[in-house]
């Protein structure tokens, strides 16, 4: 039998507040029916307990339509949270590569870093410079007798190649080491040794005998290339001319002496820059102007190194 209703102002208070739970939790229980049908809410096993009190006013159960919730299965849900896991799994997995990839590379970098610093400062295998491609052979200059004495003849550079000279960068001199020329003697010729200096421009041919910056030390595999000049600055290859085959020209460096033996003699044009070309073997070229006084072509000796 129906339970009867009466007025609100004949309800005792705990009669009013068990109403007032029922009433929330009805609408607490239709918002959550609301979420399962959309999806967003899953039935729990099982909904908390009203107090004793509050349970005497409670509905009974369907009495106000509700319909049965369907749980989702459990085999479904262990599915998705397996695949969820493999997939932050192989997430993790590429980014661990990823990282030991960048590292590797990072190291990589940092060594070859390290190396080209070393070798910057001096702590690198010293490597030779290549032979420089001249447009005129060394030595050149105008006759001490004519107007204006001896100064660097640009008249030997052809005019189309002008252009290409001046804008070559100056050649650094570099500093001598124990392994390059420093004295030579021609014992044909001379009577005493004469010294070499490095680079073969106007200024370094007033101290000596020039040699060509690129060319090999003395004794290496390849040409070393020696300038001075004939009737000018001690006229030090004057009788460059006089020499034959197998006379020796002895070169001098820090620690050792080595010998060459000359093999021909040329006269050759300004312009015939090949004779300074590097060779298979220990070779050495000696080049001054001539004939004395007119400069106006080169002569050019040859040599091998003795056991060479």
């Amino acid at each position: 039998m129906a339970r009867e209703r009466r007025p609100a102002e004949e309800l005792s208070i705990e009669e009013l507040e068990s109403l007032l739970a029922r009433k929330k939790l009805e609408a607490r229980d239709e918002r959550l029916r609301q979420f399962r049908r959309s999806g967003r809410a899953l039935k729990l096993r099982s909904e908390p307990s009203l107090p004793s009190h509050i349970q005497e006013v409670q509905t009974i159960p369907g009495a106000n339509g509700d319909e049965p919730d369907e749980e989702i299965p459990r085999e479904r849900r262990s599915a998705v949270r397996s695949s969820f896991n493999k997939v932050l799994l192989g997430i993790e997995i590429v980014a661990v590569i990823a990282l030991a990839f960048i590292l590797f590379n990072g190291a990589g970098a940092l060594r070859t870093l390290n190396q080209e610093v070393a070798d910057a400062i001096g702590g690198g295998v010293p490597t030779p410079t290549p032979l420089i491609k001249a447009v005129v052979l060394p030595s050149g200059h105008t006759p001490p007798d004519s107007p204006g004495g001896a100064k660097p003849n640009e008249a030997e550079i052809p005019e189309n190649l002008r252009p290409l000279v001046q804008s070559l960068p100056a050649v650094a001199i570099p500093t001598p080491g124990p392994e390059q020329a420093r004295n030579i003697y021609i014992p044909a010729i001379w009577n005493a040794s004469a010294p070499v200096v490095q680079g073969d421009g106007w200024e370094q041919l007033k101290r000596g005998v020039g040699q060509h910056v690129g060319s090999v030390n003395p004794g290496d595999v390849g040409n070393l290339v020696l300038s001075a000049h004939n009737d000018i600055f001690g006229e030090l290859f004057r009788d460059l001319d006089k020499l034959k085959p197998g006379d020796e020209i002895l070169v001098s460096t820090a620690t050792r002496e080595y010998t060459y033996r000359v093999t021909g003699l040329r006269i050759v044009e300004p312009t015939e820059v090949e004779v300074m070309e590097s060779t298979n073997r220990p070779t050495i070229t000696l080049i001054s102007c001539y004939p004395y006084l007119k400069d106006t072509q080169r002569i050019v000796v040859f040599g091998e190194l003795v056991g060479g």
